[in-house]
């Protein structure tokens, strides 16, 4: 459980920390699929600078650590997609975060498969777990996001079974690359201006697509 302690030490930082969300559903049932992609993502950059997740809280699995000098907190919401907004909007108010500290990590059904985006704001995008992130926040848009591409389902498939299946291996292998550029990405929000880090990456991300394309038509 998390304490008082460590509230007051993260609110009176010199630097305000950053809240990253993942989301997705719990379970070993659903570990794997495409809708569970940015648990993955927070599991991947946990790993990276070293933070465990080992905290259970606000109905969230979650860690909280320094990354260089900046303290940062992950959560991954357990309520189920549907309803991230029950974790995540308390877990803001507890901490005393305003939205530009909060960034989302999910799957989008709109970028391809292993392209992802970094955005400032925005909608919802028909995204469930987004829908309640945002109902929970008071209907403010204005926080950041991190869409993982998953790519459109194939021909008349229904979108949610889609999104509850898990990868091919072609998907897989590109999904492991994207999560390890994800973790650069996050780095990068947390090391610049959020303007300047998301034009960057998001250059990056489109001439990758583009490439992809390139190999693909050749």
């Amino acid at each position: 459980m998390l304490s008082r302690l460590s509230r007051r030490s993260y609110c009176t930082s010199v630097n305000r920390p950053w809240l990253f969300l993942g989301l997705g559903n719990p379970g070993d049932k659903y570990k794997g699929t495409r809708h569970n992609i940015g648990f993955e993502m927070i599991d991947v950059f946990a790993e990276s600078v070293g933070i465990q997740m080992n905290l259970v809280n606000f109905k969230a699995l979650m860690g909280q650590g320094l990354v260089g000098d900046l303290p940062v907190i992950l959560a991954k919401p357990q309520t189920y997609m549907n309803l991230s907004g029950e974790s995540s909007g308390p877990l803001a108010a507890y901490y005393k975060l305003p939205l530009n500290r909060v960034l989302v990590v999910h799957d989008d059904l709109q970028l391809p498969c292993g392209v992802l985006r970094l955005q400032d704001k925005g909608g919802h995008g028909c995204h469930n777990g987004l829908k309640s992130v945002m109902h929970h926040f008071r209907g403010n848009r204005e926080f950041a996001r991190l869409r993982i591409g998953i790519g459109k389902p194939p021909g008349q498939m229904d979108p949610k079974a889609f999104l509850l299946q898990k990868f091919s291996m072609s998907a897989r292998e590109r999904m492991d690359g994207a999560l390890a550029e994800g973790v650069e990405a996050l780095k990068l929000v947390l090391s610049k201006d959020f303007g300047e880090s998301w034009r960057l990456f998001n250059v990056e991300q489109k001439y990758k697509h583009l490439k992809q394309h390139t190999v693909i038509a050749a």
